[in-house]
């Protein structure tokens, strides 16, 4: 098996070359299939790639949604990682998304009410700026409209414009009472 294994190496690194050291793991299984005729499994070819340090190009692009404050204090949990409410519109969750296009990423932010589960605002944009996290915020508080003090849990990044924590007690009054 492995003197196998170290022919099959020596192939995959040939077509790993030929490629220019572009194709991954599927093409090249499907090369060693039409061109060679080996039936190897898709797996193996994955595993032995990975032993002899190959891999292949990803030509998507990353996005990052989530840039940590180095300079900002944590704020203590209010939730205590527990993510269960006995009524609406005691905790709501929010985070950022991105949603890739053939024209870049659109950038999408929601809260979700945890008692019932359901987006209760969202907001999209081009870009990760303080106003849509605010503004996803404010559909939240327009939407529901809570009469008592909502905990708003969020992660760490700095996107949020929230310079004293992440976590807030959010109430019925606009956003740009604050």
């Amino acid at each position: 098996m492995a003197r196998r294994d170290a022919e099959l190496t020596g192939k995959i690194r040939d077509h790993h070359r030929a490629s220019e050291e572009i194709y991954g793991a599927p093409r090249t299984h499907a090369d060693l299939r039409k061109i060679d005729g080996i039936r190897v499994g898709r797996k193996r070819v994955a595993r032995l790639m990975r032993r002899a340090g190959l891999a292949g190009v990803s030509r998507r692009k990353g996005c990052r949604t989530t840039i940590a404050d180095r300079q900002a204090v944590a704020a203590s949990d209010l939730v205590k990682r527990k993510f269960s409410a006995v009524e609406p519109n005691r905790i709501w969750t929010a985070d950022i998304t991105y949603v890739p296009t053939w024209q870049g990423f659109v950038y999408l932010a929601v809260v979700l009410d945890v008692f019932s589960r359901r987006i209760v605002g969202w907001a999209m944009a081009d870009h990760m700026r303080t106003e849509l996290v605010t503004d996803a915020l404010a559909m939240a508080i327009h939407q529901r409209r809570p009469s008592t003090g909502v905990i708003h849990h969020s992660d760490k990044g700095s996107q949020l414009g929230f310079k004293e924590s992440s976590q807030h007690c959010c109430s019925a009054v606009s956003l740009d009472d604050r």
